[in-house]
């Protein structure tokens, strides 16, 4: 059996692994990890406006704009695999043949856990079909009737990153993750995407509050460690666990 430990991130468009998990993306490749980041779109309708005020923009030109970000801000992280599916964005619609294909990455990757967006987005519903999605996917790669010969795929927990409008989105966080000793890499991620200026010190800021979120919970005033960046996560499978 491999000792390899894995994990799958499965992005709506090419920036939002940056903003909602880099973080945890930089910390698990430190810690050995082999990250996958699966990017469905670039985002190049939908998130790309300062790129497309330019005179003479194209959609190819705003592809490949948005890829050299991506692929800029993967290599800040240490992702070592980046894989851009180019299913096009707003909208964001898969058909039968493009979910085998994200089927078949996840039990080539087999992660020991996945991420994906919140369940509810209104502003942005590329981002909550990404996460139903995602729970697709993960059910068919458990299906010992898909593709037989396979090795298929076990329960790795789902876990939903923040939002950007985070009180619409009916989005709880439940675990919070220090990414204290990364987040120079999150940060040097978050300004190598260009086209999206306007959203670094949002970002940071959340990070910030997520710090406070972790000192609190972790024991606050009386003892709790004092992480001053982090990213909150909500698991959406229970977790098995021995003893609390």
């Amino acid at each position: 059996m491999s000792d390899k430990k894995t994990a799958l991130v499965i992005s709506a468009h090419a920036a939002d692994f940056v903003w909602r998990a880099g973080g945890a993306i930089a910390l698990h490749q430190a810690k050995g990890y082999e990250v996958t980041v699966v990017c469905l779109s670039y985002g190049e309708r939908g998130e790309s406006a300062k790129l497309w005020k330019q005179e003479g923009m194209t959609l190819d030109k705003v592809k490949t704009a948005r890829r050299i970000e991506a692929e800029n801000a993967a290599k800040a992280l240490g992702i070592n695999d980046i894989r851009f599916m180019d299913y096009g964005d707003y909208p964001l619609v898969l058909g039968r043949d493009e979910k085998f294909e994200l089927v078949d990455i996840i039990r080539e990757v087999q992660p020991s856990f996945m991420m994906s967006h919140s369940a509810y987005d209104p502003y942005n519903t590329d981002h909550m079909y990404t996460t139903e999605l995602a729970m697709e996917v993960r059910m068919i790669a458990q299906a010992w009737g898909h593709n037989p010969g396979q090795k298929v795929l076990g329960a790795p927990q789902l876990y939903l990153f923040e939002p950007h409008q985070t009180e619409q989105m009916g989005w709880k966080p439940n675990v919070f993750l220090d990414i204290t000793d990364v987040w120079d890499k999150k940060r040097a991620a978050i300004e190598c995407m260009q086209g999206q200026e306007h959203l670094w010190n949002f970002y940071t800021n959340v990070a910030e509050n997520r710090g406070n979120h972790f000192r609190r919970n972790s024991g606050g005033q009386s003892g709790g460690r004092a992480s001053q960046y982090a990213e909150g996560f909500q698991a959406v499978y229970p977790a098995c666990v021995d003893e609390l």
